[in-house]
């Protein structure tokens, strides 16, 4: 019996991600779920990940591009500097695509909002209000005040 995986939490989601942002090469779930376990030391089934967003999003995006741009691994330069510049700008791009979709979709999401606000009655104005501010202060219940008061 295989131990489970823990549970993904953002950094293992922004990780995961930028594994695929520098992906080269076929990219199946199989093949990212054999790199995952090599990178993180824990096995993930295609369904945990698919689960979330985020990865979801980048893996299609990561599929998109590589099936339509030759890999920049695949050319090859007569200097290792211009191989390595070739695979980091391969890499940046797909993260700017990336990002530029997660980007869209953030504003996709503020237009349901707002729109959900206005039919609602909210105006901007209490949209807008600042968050009410946190008492870092020790409390002092009853309990507290007859501990310190002993002490003294």
């Amino acid at each position: 019996m295989t131990k489970r995986a823990k549970n993904l939490q953002d950094a293992d989601i922004t990780q995961i991600v930028e594994m695929l942002d520098g992906w080269s090469g076929k990219l199946s779930w199989d093949l990212l779920i054999d790199a995952i376990e090599k990178r993180r030391y824990m096995r993930y089934t295609r369904q945990a990940l698919h689960k979330h967003e985020r990865i979801r999003q980048a893996y299609s995006l990561c599929k998109k591009s590589s099936s339509s741009v030759k890999d920049a691994s695949e050319i090859r330069y007569t200097s290792p500097e211009l191989q390595i510049a070739s695979e980091r700008i391969a890499r940046l791009t797909a993260e700017n695509m990336r990002l530029k979709a997660e980007n869209e979709q953030l504003l996709e999401q503020f237009v349901r909002w707002a729109y959900n606000a206005y039919t609602r009655n909210l105006d901007k104005e209490f949209l807008n209000r600042p968050l009410p501010g946190i008492d870092r202060d020790v409390t002092k219940s009853r309990v507290g005040v007859k501990a310190i008061s002993k002490v003294r």
